[in-house]
């Protein structure tokens, strides 16, 4: 079964958008989890806009399921993640100033210091992903530097599923299959949503984990939290 990773970047914004600790992130993580979510994803950014390294350190002695902690392996990035130790961390190229990820890594440009961050959390004992374009050469050399995972950047199938879903998995299918070829583990996440989930997982069922935040969170304010999270576990089936 393909877990649901639930990405709590937005509560934190929320939060902070007031001061204080409304909402309670690590409140809304553990809830999440006993709503059925199979991990909690952070993606904390050095000007700690959202997710910041207190809530990392908090969260992670009280988390019962999956920690991934994602981000652009900056040297306080590498150094909050080797003393927290969660279960994943997923390597992502974005800048500071990005609002949001935007593209895969260029693993071939980038083999060299991608190796030696890889190395480090391994040697650390933390499995490590990679954030990928679904392009065949850029999974090869991030099986080349020694990954355990590549995690697929879907924005492009999400914006291109209503005009043509056939055209928008195709790429994600063969990346998907490369993958599996070369013995890497298979997650997927950005812009997956109640509308294209159940689409991707019908075409690559063998995906390890989604993360979901932006849109899971968004739909929570309709339907609630709990039942948001189990309509995207359905999708999951």
């Amino acid at each position: 079964m393909t877990k649901l990773s639930v990405n709590i970047n937005k509560v934190a914004t929320l939060r902070n958008a007031r001061g204080g600790n409304t909402p309670d992130v690590v409140r809304v993580a553990l809830d999440c989890e006993s709503f059925g979510a199979d991990g909690i994803t952070v993606h904390p950014r050095p000007d700690e806009r959202h997710i910041r390294q207190a809530d990392v350190y908090e969260l992670r002695p009280l988390l019962e399921t999956e920690f991934n902690i994602e981000g652009n392996p900056a040297p306080a990035f590498i150094d909050l993640v080797l003393k927290v130790k969660p279960h994943q961390v997923t390597l992502v190229p974005d800048s500071p100033t990005q609002l949001t990820s935007n593209a895969g890594w260029d693993t071939k440009a980038n083999l060299g210091f991608l190796t030696d961050v890889l190395d480090e959390f391994k040697k650390a004992g933390i499995r490590t992903s990679v954030f990928v374009d679904p392009d065949a050469e850029m999974i090869e050399y991030a099986a080349k530097a020694g990954a355990d995972r590549v995690e697929l950047y879907t924005e492009p199938y999400a914006s291109g599923y209503s005009k043509d879903r056939e055209a928008a998995i195709a790429p994600f299918i063969a990346a998907a299959e490369i993958t599996r070829k070369l013995g890497m583990g298979l997650n997927a996440g950005h812009d997956l949503s109640l509308v294209n989930l159940n689409y991707l997982y019908q075409n690559i069922p063998w995906l390890d984990e989604v993360s979901i935040g932006h849109a899971l969170i968004s739909d929570a304010l309709y339907l609630g939290l709990e039942k948001t999270i189990q309509e995207y576990k359905k999708c999951l089936r």
